[in-house]
């Protein structure tokens, strides 16, 4: 399975383990690396620094050929942490950041003067355009098979449109469960796949055991869209407490939002509450199940180890 990802990152399988929110550790990343794939961390699952810093030094020291690992940042205003978080990672050394939310310029040029590579979530064709120009080595293709925050095209849209126009490999994330969707992925042009919800279920995943198996228990059909989590459409699991709340803004904040002076504000407070609630469904036992997950979750059947949910998406 060669392909342009393959090459940029020494890796003998065309996959990134995504990086999620809450759930990526160096435990998942780890072993991600020994079955010859690369595993990503977003860069907040660490509240300080020096936990961000200890977290590299052991994977640079878990580090195994065949296997690379990365960081992903949120590099717009709302991350307060970034510049630090982006000076860390560029002191330490890992394979390649992947960026989101935000302008990769400054990433891209820091990453690139200590050898580090850069990928870039994209939605669209312009934005994707504009990283392209930056410098990016690969625009990550995000489709609306996605877990979490999602683009609006499908697959074959977003990835064929994307391999036509650009230059730069792209990776198609969303929408993987097994190896017929990678080679599905493949043949729409992507150089590789970014897989992130199956790794939800996985044995090495720091989240409860009941998010673990929600993610075998429900099926795509259950994954549905909701506003009340982040202020922006998100899929998660239409848990009977998703049900009980709605999917959608309430009215008050459907009124302020149209106030362009308390938008910004609203959304940070519907942010911060949403988040609270994924971070507790996901660490502790709660009536609030709020679980972010994917329809790629349909390929789920048991609470596996890493390596066996690899040896699945390549057999």
């Amino acid at each position: 399975m060669q392909t342009k990802l393959t090459k940029l990152l020494n890796i003998k399988y065309p996959i990134i383990q995504a990086p999620m929110f809450l759930v990526s550790n160096v435990a998942m990343v780890t072993e991600a690396m020994k079955a010859g794939i690369a595993g990503c961390i977003p860069a907040l699952n660490y509240r300080t620094l020096d936990e961000l810093r200890a977290a590299i030094k052991e994977l640079k020291a878990n580090k195994v050929e065949g296997g690379s690992f990365g960081f992903n940042l949120i590099v717009n205003k709302s991350n307060v942490k970034y510049k630090g978080q982006l000076e860390v990672i560029c002191e330490e050394g890992c394979d390649f950041i992947i960026t989101s939310l935000g302008s990769p310029e400054e990433t891209i040029r820091q990453a690139h003067a200590v050898g580090i590579k850069v990928f870039c979530d994209v939605t669209d064709l312009r934005f994707a355009k504009k990283v392209e120009q930056l410098g990016a080595d690969a625009a990550i293709a995000v489709n609306n098979e996605a877990g979490g925050h999602r683009g609006n095209l499908s697959p074959e849209q977003l990835t064929s449109l994307l391999h036509k126009e650009l230059s730069i490999p792209v990776i198609s994330a969303g929408g993987v469960g097994c190896k017929a969707d990678i080679d599905r992925m493949i043949s729409y042009g992507a150089a590789g796949v970014s897989v992130g919800s199956p790794f939800i279920a996985s044995v090495e995943a720091g989240v409860t055991e009941e998010y673990k198996q929600a993610c075998v228990d429900y099926g795509a059909e259950d994954i549905i869209m909701t506003e009340r989590i982040s202020g922006t459409p998100c899929t998660v699991i239409n848990t009977p407490y998703v049900q009980k709340i709605g999917t959608k803004a309430t009215w008050i904040e459907n009124l302020l939002n149209k106030n362009r002076k308390l938008k910004k504000w609203v959304k940070m407070v519907r942010f911060s509450i949403g988040m609270k609630a994924t971070e507790n469904a996901a660490k502790k036992a709660t009536y609030k199940t709020v679980w972010v997950a994917g329809p790629s979750i349909e390929h789920t059947n048991a609470i596996l180890p890493v390596k066996d949910i690899v040896a699945k998406l390549i057999v």
